[in-house]
Order: C-alpha cells, then sequence, then structure tokens
C-alpha cells in the first residue's frame, strides 16, 4: 500500500477571529478518500475562541473550559492543570498562548460539528463523495517527554479498526483489540505540522486503504466515559464540574 501525507503551508491565521475558508478554497485539488487534518489552533481562531492574556485569569479560564480538573504545584515549582475536556485528557484544557499574538486560544466548540461543516465544502467543491477531516493537537504522554499528536474532532471516517473475532498468529481468537487508527494518524500529522514557525496547519493524507469512510463517524465512536475507562481511579480523583 502507498501512501502519503502532505503538509500545506498556507497564509498566518490571526487571532482573535480569522475566517478560514480562503484557505480551504485554496487548498490543492483533494481525491476520493483523501483525510484532511486541520490543527484545532486555526479552528479556534476561525470560531473567535480566544482571550487577551493580559486580561485573563489562565486558572480560571482553565476551570472554565474543562469538564473535569485537578490543579497541583509541580515539585520544580510551576503550577499544573490538569483537565478532562471534551473527554480527553490533557493539561490546560487544551488551552495555548504558543503562535497565538498575546491571546490564550481555546479549542473550538462542537468540534465534530465544524469538521462536519468544513467536509461538506470541501466535498461540494471537490465533487467528492468519501473525504474524511480531522482536527488535531499536540499531546503530551504520561511518563514521557515530548508531544505527540491526538485527534479533537473529526467527521466522515469510522477511528476504529475492530480486529474482534479474528484470530492472532497461533489461531488465538481476539476479544479485545480495535486499533485506534485516528490518533496514530493524527500523530503524524501532528509531526508535519510542527511546532514552530512553520505555519503549516493543514496536513492531507492520501492513500490510506485501510479505513471505512462514511457521514456519520464522529469522535463519539470511540469515546469511553471516565467511569468506564481503564484508569478510573486515577481520573475519579479529578474535580467534576
Amino acid at each position: 500500500m502507498s501512501f502519503t501525507f502532505t503538509p500545506i503551508q498556507t497564509r498566518l491565521v490571526r487571532p482573535p477571529k480569522d475566517n478560514i475558508y480562503d484557505i480551504l478554497e485554496a487548498l490543492p485539488p483533494l481525491r476520493e478518500k483523501d483525510i484532511v487534518f486541520i490543527t484545532s489552533k486555526i479552528l479556534g481562531i476561525h470560531q473567535g475562541r480566544c482571550v487577551p492574556c493580559s486580561q485573563t485569569d489562565k486558572t480560571e479560564l482553565i476551570r472554565q473550559e474543562a469538564d473535569r480538573y485537578l490543579s497541583y504545584t509541580h515539585p520544580s515549582g510551576f503550577n499544573v492543570n490538569l483537565t478532562v475536556t471534551d473527554n480527553i485528557l490533557i493539561p490546560a484544557a487544551g488551552i495555548d498562548a504558543s503562535n497565538a499574538d498575546g491571546y490564550y486560544i481555546m479549542w473550538p466548540k462542537e468540534t465534530d460539528a465544524l469538521c462536519a461543516e468544513i467536509r461538506t465544502f470541501l466535498c461540494q467543491k471537490n465533487a467528492l463523495h468519501d473525504l474524511g477531516v480531522v482536527a488535531t493537537d499536540s499531546h503530551t504522554t504520561p511518563l514521557r517527554y515530548g508531544v505527540t499528536g491526538i485527534s479533537t474532532g473529526l467527521a466522515g471516517i469510522e477511528p476504529l479498526k475492530d480486529f474482534r473475532g479474528k484470530k492472532d498468529l497461533f489461531g488465538r481468537e481476539l476479544k479485545l483489540t480495535q486499533v485506534n487508527q485516528i490518533d496514530a494518524l493524527a500523530s503524524m500529522a501532528v509531526l508535519l505540522m510542527g511546532e514552530s514557525d512553520e505555519c503549516t496547519p493543514i496536513v492531507v493524507l492520501r492513500g490510506w486503504n485501510k479505513i471505512v469512510f462514511n457521514d456519520k463517524g464522529s469522535m463519539q465512536d470511540f469515546k469511553i466515559s471516565p467511569e468506564e475507562d481503564l484508569y478510573t481511579p486515577l481520573l475519579s480523583v479529578m474535580t467534576c464540574k
């Protein structure tokens, strides 16, 4: 199988609000079964989800945006806010001040719906039936230095590949195995987007044929409630709003 990830350099998207549809209009021609990854940062700016750093208490903003939170002082002396936001465990509710020109940028609201809106626009523009759109962000992994990528919203694709009922190499039936394709692919897309001044907030994946395309896929397809998760003992110590 041959597939490619193509980073797309764009104009600068400026907080506190900036319509990105001219960027989407200028994308190279898309093909059936492409997947378009878009950083949540420009989606948040598109919705005007920005507030001035100088006029904002960041801790209060984090608690406003989080569904669950846990605040503590790190041994190094800085304050940390661990949160669950949109069913994602992430520091600071995903709020970011890098490449933000003096603003705090929040995640977009109703990210799946926004991805679906963008998908409809791109399908109509390119006369396509099967197209995926995925919102992404950088994400830290416990007990690891460095950031990787994660999906924060999607439309047009099923995020999981289900191996339950299939046999392993020795004929044992798999009972639980489902592969989270979207976060794996999002991680590569975020790597190619970069973290500093690359100005490449969009990546197009072409040729990945191991995924199911439909117009009903959403983040709900693979979200687990904190009460049902394997990490419930850790998540239960966080304060619910």
